[in-house]
């Protein structure tokens, strides 16, 4: 567990490193017309640490609480992802990550172990939802690699 919570705390600076000294052409190609671009990429995981932060307090606040997931690709059309600021939501994503830093400090192993239920009925602990908000940057970050491959495949 504390492997999660250390890795967790880095996940900002993870994000950054992978985007550093990228142009902005990069940063908006799209592989293909169903895929995200670098910067799409960025937006869904600042929104997804909204939506797990939510998740993560009110399995540690109330008892076996409901929880919920979105449509990922529907909020990139109808929020219009191309529009949105990344380095806003880059800096919200720190925000979020930071705010979680005391209460991870201070989690008990109880608490580590108290669930919250999906509406299909499905259960996860506090510490199955921390190490999927791991789980989630390294694989979006293996995606901002392929993203960076096709582009680089196409400047050659």
């Amino acid at each position: 567990m504390k492997a999660w919570m250390e890795e967790y705390g880095r996940g900002h600076k993870m994000l950054r490193e992978a985007i550093e000294g990228i142009s902005e052409e990069e940063l908006r190609f799209k592989p293909a017309p169903d895929h995200w671009s670098i910067h799409q990429i960025i937006i869904h995981v600042t929104d997804s640490e909204i939506l797990s932060t939510h998740r993560m307090r009110k399995v540690l606040a109330e008892n076996e609480p409901l929880l919920y997931s979105f449509d990922q690709d529907q909020w990139v059309d109808e929020l219009r992802y191309d529009v949105l600021d990344r380095e806003q939501h880059l800096q919200l994503f720190e925000s979020l990550r930071l705010s979680m830093q005391p209460i991870l400090d201070h989690l008990t192993e109880e608490q580590a172990e108290r669930g919250g239920v999906y509406p299909d009925g499905l259960r996860f602990t506090f510490k199955q939802l921390l190490e999927y908000r791991v789980q989630h940057i390294r694989g979006h970050l293996a995606q901002i690699e392929r993203v960076r491959d096709a582009y680089r495949a196409t400047q050659s």
